[in-house]
């Protein structure tokens, strides 16, 4: 899960204040340089149409049209020009009276994979007196599909792969059916998730692009008699996410990757929690269901 990382920008805002009346106030009056405002930018590519912004910041405002031009190293990359991405131009402009621009940058979503780890540097072509030695002049791009989130791709049969299946089941696999929560958003319905009778229910993040999350309520999973043969506690085994473990999911290859920690409600603390367990739920065909059935799932 990887997100823009924001380094510069904060330290620019604090170190070139504010020009106004206030006489209280602190100008910057050092050397005019010029360089990329992050050291780092992950871009989540969803089409091939999106540009994304790889912002450019400079100390001191010119009153005449600053243009710079900007290569790709080569050497320190990956992902191809043309074929993984493509540049607005090669070359930005900070204008008369201004500060910063922006190179612009396009995914091409098409030719990028779900697992390829792609990324470019750029690098600023500027005149040696506007570089600043202490950040540099280059940016280091990276590359990350990103489906667009469908909650119908969630959907239908899935085959769930569990550590606690291993631990308490028979065997490591479950196969259930899943639909849409009509009631509450982004949320779905995972029918007798490890047991009959048992639903449990996911919501997904649709916030963050770079860190598509879900989530889960404190609900009931099973039933003691159904895990353990015998009843403790209130006779009910509930289940919660764990704070110190991200749960995430993926629309482009259709699965979720989730913890969760289980326990009794009723027992006395320090006896109730059975342990925290790691779920590979991945969407199925129709057809490869069917096949699963037949194989005895």
């Amino acid at each position: 899960m990887r997100k823009i990382f924001i380094g510069l920008s904060a330290a620019f805002a604090l170190m070139l204040t504010f020009n106004g009346c206030n006489t209280d106030y602190t100008t910057y009056s050092g050397p005019n340089y010029i360089m990329f405002s992050d050291t780092l930018s992950v871009l989540p590519v969803q089409n091939n149409e999106e540009y994304f912004d790889i912002p450019v910041a400079a100390t001191q405002a010119c009153d005449y049209d600053r243009t710079l031009g900007v290569e790709i190293i080569d050497k320190k990359s990956n992902a191809i020009e043309g074929k993984h991405y493509s540049l607005e131009s090669n070359t930005v402009t900070i204008k008369a009276g201004e500060r910063s621009t922006n190179v612009k940058v396009r995914g091409i979503y098409d030719n990028i994979a779900v697992t390829d780890s792609l990324g470019f540097v750029l690098h600023l072509v500027s005149d040696k007196k506007t570089q600043w030695d202490l950040y540099g002049i280059e940016t280091k791009v990276l590359l990350q599909k990103t489906c667009p989130f469908d909650i119908n791709l969630f959907t239908g049969y899935a085959l769930i792969t569990s550590t606690y299946l291993t631990a308490y089941g028979d065997g490591s696999r479950r196969l259930i059916q899943t639909e849409v929560d009509p009631e509450e958003e982004n949320t779905i319905i995972m029918k007798d998730y490890f047991y009959d009778g048992y639903d449990v229910k996911v919501r997904f993040t649709t916030d963050d692009l770079l860190n598509p999350l879900i989530e889960m309520d404190d609900q009931v999973f099973g039933a003691t008699a159904d895990a353990f043969g015998t009843i403790y506690g209130n006779g009910k085994i509930n289940l919660y996410q764990p704070t110190y473990y991200a749960s995430y999911y993926s629309s482009c290859e259709q699965f979720i990757y989730q913890y969760m920690t289980l326990y009794v409600p009723g027992m006395a603390e320090g006896t109730n929690v059975i342990g925290t367990f790691i779920n590979a739920v991945k969407w199925i065909s129709d057809d490869e269901a069917e096949k699963l059935k037949r194989e005895g799932l």
